[in-house]
């Protein structure tokens, strides 16, 4: 007897967050400006950061594909993803919503990821996504200064 894979809409979204010293207008462009996403995820990045625009990053040899879906500076950027080449989880196929909340000098970041294709990618996503925003912490922490 096996296990029924469940579908994507009983795969619960990854979720992640962190808080960085800088305002959410420092930080927001970190997710829609080629140069300053490839200092903390991106190996190359081609995005066209508006609604329909081209979302295409290089992670570590994946190749995420996608397009935004909303843009709402310095809140608010949803855009699709998924890995060009792999059948299960083709570009546009989940979506990530980044959510940039003023917190007094400082912003806390949320990040959801949605309709992610099976619990593997969800363990592999939740533990990356976990990894990069700590680094775009990093990244934005030595490079603004109030």
């Amino acid at each position: 007897m096996t296990t029924p894979t469940p579908s994507t809409a009983e795969i619960p979204p990854v979720t992640a967050s962190v808080r960085i010293a800088a305002p959410p207008d420092v930080v927001f462009p970190y997710f829609t400006d080629p140069a300053l996403a490839t200092k903390w995820i991106a190996d190359s990045a081609l995005l066209d950061a508006r609604p329909g625009g081209t979302f295409a990053v290089d992670v570590r040899g994946n190749p995420a594909r996608g397009e935004y879906v909303e843009i709402d500076p310095p809140h608010r950027v949803v855009f699709t993803w998924g890995i060009e080449g792999r059948a299960d989880f083709p570009p546009g196929s989940s979506t990530v919503e980044v959510v940039l909340q003023a917190d007094g000098d400082g912003t806390v970041v949320t990040l959801t990821h949605r309709d992610l294709p099976t619990e593997d990618y969800r363990r592999s996503h939740q533990d990356g996504w976990g990894e990069f925003l700590d680094l775009l912490e990093g990244v934005i922490g030595s490079t603004f200064r109030a």
